[in-house]
């Protein structure tokens, strides 16, 4: 978690920024955190495109998607997912949902998305499907009714990520670099699937290799490069400087052991000293 409210509210901005420039947003979808010392608030952008967003444009919300301070900005009207997701959910601490070009031909077609090369096993064993039809009927394919957003986050439940069915997707995680992590690249494992489906088979990960891969990849080490190499091609676009690579803690090196000594020779005994300077007399 960010260190400051300040800090909190750079990283919202520019996890909105970087998810526009991999191509996972356009002019729609939306990023949260967990405020930093307060869980039952959390920091969400303005009603505004996430390639525009900046600093100023985060505001904090409580848990019934209320902004804490009045402000004359306008809202999102889906800030419900992240509230109920936020109250439903103690573990997650940062909310992204979608409608990734790639990821939308399985929230159409009702077909599961599943694990296809180690780092869409972020995605975990499971994304399960949610439809609005099933409790509201007929709706305008937005969540701005609270009681969707809590269906939506029944609908989650333990899982990292939920389909929304015509819709898009929904995306969380236990910090901030880890929900843009998982976000790309399940987009990626999205795309991957649907080519491997075209030359005429799925294989998925298995179980094992699922569990296995993700917590390979879903350490420290790994997110941050990624993140600073996402970070770098947004500022690289916007023509400014990239701030410098965070440093990550290695593990601690193991000592290597000492070469062991050559044992030291027994000093001969004094009998067979003697028998031996009397046989060398003999030989003379």
């Amino acid at each position: 978690m960010p260190d400051s409210l300040a800090q909190a509210r750079e990283e919202v901005a520019l996890a909105n920024r970087i998810l526009a420039n991999e191509g996972v947003f356009d002019a729609f979808g939306h990023v949260s955190l967990r405020h930093p010392e307060n869980p039952e608030h959390f920091l969400i952008s303005r009603h505004r495109a996430p390639e525009l967003v900046q600093p100023a444009d985060v505001l904090v919300l409580d848990l019934d998607g209320k902004a804490v301070v009045p402000t004359p900005y306008r809202l999102y009207g889906e800030v419900t997912i992240h509230a109920s997701i936020f109250q439903a959910r103690p573990d997650v601490m940062a909310i992204c949902h979608h409608h990734a070009p790639a990821v939308l031909p399985y929230a159409i077609a009702k077909v599961e998305m599943v694990p296809v090369y180690h780092l869409g096993a972020s995605m975990g064993e499971t994304v399960p499907f949610w439809d609005s039809r099933d409790d509201f009927g007929a709706t305008a394919l937005v969540v701005v009714d609270p009681a969707e957003g809590k269906s939506l986050a029944k609908a989650l439940g333990p899982h990292s990520m939920v389909l929304m069915g015509r819709h898009g997707a929904t995306v969380v995680g236990a910090s901030l670099r880890e929900l843009v992590f998982r976000t790309i690249y399940t987009t990626r494992n999205a795309e991957l699937q649907t080519q491997a489906k075209l030359l005429g088979a799925v294989h998925p990960l298995s179980p094992e290799e699922i569990r296995k891969a993700a917590a390979y990849n879903l350490r420290p080490a790994p997110m941050e490069r990624a993140w600073d190499l996402w970070a770098k091609h947004l500022a690289e676009r916007e023509g400014r400087p990239a701030a410098p690579a965070a440093a990550v803690k290695t593990e601690p090196a193991v000592a290597a052991r000492p070469p062991r000594a050559k044992p030291a020779k027994a000093p001969a005994r004094k009998g067979a000293a003697k028998k031996k300077s009397a046989s060398k007399r003999k030989g003379r």
